[in-house]
């Protein structure tokens, strides 16, 4: 735990950590509903969120041979 002090009084940071890569870029995007219940089914059978299975698949291509 960090702390900080406030005041006098030491107390303990609130807020969320900080990360070393912030998401702060959006897309918005549309999906057909066959493809849309796919990526929901492959997040949810590997637990991961529909943005992180999105941004493996981005990955993926990336680094595919041509």
């Amino acid at each position: 735990m960090v702390w900080q002090k406030v005041g006098d009084d030491l107390s303990p940071r609130t807020g969320r950590p900080k990360v070393d890569k912030p998401k702060t870029i959006r897309y918005s995007i549309r999906l057909d509903l066959e493809t849309e219940e796919k990526l929901q089914t492959y997040s949810l059978e590997n637990n991961i969120t529909k943005g992180e299975a999105i941004r493996q698949g981005i990955n993926l291509l990336l680094n595919q041979k041509k």
